[in-house]
């Protein structure tokens, strides 16, 4: 008991800190008067939890523009200037780094990218390389990595399962061996899920409690946040939806198996029919930019992936019942007729309340944002000392 006592005080403080940066991160730069306000509490509280986050790194404090009586007013803000975050996207064919400062602001971070390596070894070295370039420009402290994963991934342990596209990273603890070699701290999550908070953070499902995410991009994966909370599964491996056995004896999968959802419905399963029929390899960016410019039409091959993607966006629906229901995919940049053509072919398969209760949006978070609000997501709500800057976590 008399632990438990002893810790209160610092439970406190801790949640009045997590109780600021949240004020900010709603509502962008404030005064000390207006954060008291706004979260109901004394100026002394609010006082004593900004100095701890000043110390930290996690806030700035600057001045404004003159105010109505002609004297700077001192704000307070995210770390945009003193601080940074990375954030990792481990895919095929390539991997992507980003730094932001903790307003999660992609765009105005620096970027770097590499070509997807043969063994896990070098994708290691990939990172560590690029990212302690990207730490090298002065005063700004980088307070965490975020790193999204593909494939099956074990939230319990750390560790990647069974990647079918980036089969490099099987059996594998990146965030630890990141975190082993840079110092600091790691954030894990599986890319669905990374996209999920990129929607949530940045995109349309901004106060948005109920919905699902599916990617159908390299792979297909499901994504389903129920109650602000992910559904995760015992382990972490919920989800999985592309590796629904959809075709007897239909072609290899990198999971092992044959038919799986995902070789049929995805980016780069159109690429594949694509390619096949052009005589050369095609990437899905390839194709957009080609089919927008009028020189190649993708009509049969768009045919033959839309009824089972379809499939999915019903399989989740009927499941799941989400309030939305995003989509993450490239092919649909093809044409904006062809988003159309899901939605109704989507209707003429799923029950008729279930798909009457939900909202289908086309994603605009991006990987890259998922892993920055993951990390950023993680400093605000599990505030660590600086004796434990080396742990490992995953959402």
């Amino acid at each position: 008991m008399k632990s438990f006592v002893s810790s209160q005080p610092q439970l406190l403080s801790q949640m009045n800190e997590r109780m600021v940066l949240r004020i900010l991160q709603a509502n962008g730069p404030r005064s000390r008067a207006e954060v008291a306000r706004l979260a109901g509490v004394t100026a002394p509280t609010v006082s004593k939890a900004v100095s701890s986050l000043l110390r930290s790194g996690m806030l700035e404090e600057f001045d404004s523009s003159e105010t109505m009586r002609g004297r700077p007013a001192k704000r307070l803000r995210l770390a945009e200037d003193t601080a940074q975050v990375v954030g990792v996207v481990v895919d095929s064919p390539t991997c992507r780094i980003v730094t932001t400062g903790l307003d999660g602001r992609v765009g105005s971070g620096t970027h770097a990218e590499f070509k997807t390596p043969r063994t896990y070894a070098q994708l290691v070295e990939d990172i560590v390389e690029k990212i302690s370039a990207l730490q090298l420009f002065g005063g700004v402290k980088t307070l965490g990595i975020g790193i999204s994963m593909p494939g099956l991934f074990d939230s319990r342990e750390g560790r990647s399962i069974l990647s079918p596209n980036v089969p490099i990273t099987n059996d594998s603890c990146l965030g630890r061996d990141l975190s082993e070699r840079l110092g600091l701290e790691c954030v894990v999550l599986q890319e669905s899920d990374a996209l999920c908070l990129a929607e949530r953070h940045y995109g349309l499902a901004r106060g948005v409690d109920d919905f699902a995410m599916l990617d159908a991009s390299t792979g297909i994966g499901l994504g389903v946040l129920i109650g602000g909370r992910l559904v995760k599964g015992k382990s972490g491996l919920a989800g999985e939806i592309g590796h629904l056995p959809m075709v007897a004896d239909g072609l290899e999968c990198g999971c092992g198996r044959r038919g799986c959802l995902e070789t049929i419905a995805s980016d780069r399963a159109l690429a594949r029919l694509v390619s096949q029929r052009v005589g050369r390899e095609m990437s899905i960016e390839q194709i957009v930019e080609q089919v927008r410019t009028g020189r190649l039409d993708v009509t049969a091959e768009w045919e033959a992936v839309e009824r089972p993607l379809a499939f999915a966006l019903v399989t989740t629906i009927n499941l799941f019942n989400p309030q939305t229901l995003f989509v993450h995919s490239r092919m649909l940049d093809i044409d904006d007729a062809f988003f159309k053509r899901l939605i109704e072919r989507t209707a003429s398969m799923a029950l008729a309340p279930s798909f009457a209760d939900c909202r289908i949006e086309r994603a605009r978070g991006s990987k890259r944002e998922g892993a920055v609000a993951g990390i950023i997501e993680h400093l605000t709500d599990a505030r660590v000392s600086e004796s434990h800057a080396h742990s490992v976590n995953v959402l």
